[in-house]
């Protein structure tokens, strides 16, 4: 794996802990009620829909084997450019149903550098 990918995925490892951290023990209401939290929310699904953009871009192989990676990139761009249409409902759903898994995924990459082709 590339210098570049190996930190992209880095990134994405990162902004999705931190993610967890200001999540864990919020209900949907809280995270509604709270701005600051959707706000830190939002900002780390757009680094990590960004860095799977990069990953794209240089690594069409591996974007590929990360699952929801094209509906992450597609979250980011909603977040970014249809800001006023975010559906926090959604977003929150990724934080608990979707983020976890993404992360083991991650996770398992970066510990199993083989399961990618080596530059």
């Amino acid at each position: 794996m590339n210098e570049h990918t190996t930190k992209c995925l880095y990134d994405i490892l990162l902004a999705g802990k931190a993610v967890v951290s200001f999540a864990t023990g919020k209900t949907y209401e809280d995270f509604l009620r709270d701005e600051m939290l959707r706000s830190a929310v939002e900002r780390k699904f757009e680094i990590i829909g960004e860095a799977l953009t990069r990953i794209r871009d240089f690594d069409l192989d591996i974007f590929e084997k990360i699952d929801l990676s094209h509906e992450i990139v597609g979250m980011r761009n909603r977040l970014i450019h249809g800001y006023d249409s975010v559906d926090e409902e959604i977003v929150w759903e990724t934080v608990n149903d979707h983020l976890p898994k993404l992360l083991g995924q991650i996770e398992g990459f970066l510990r199993n550098s083989s399961d990618f082709n080596n530059d």
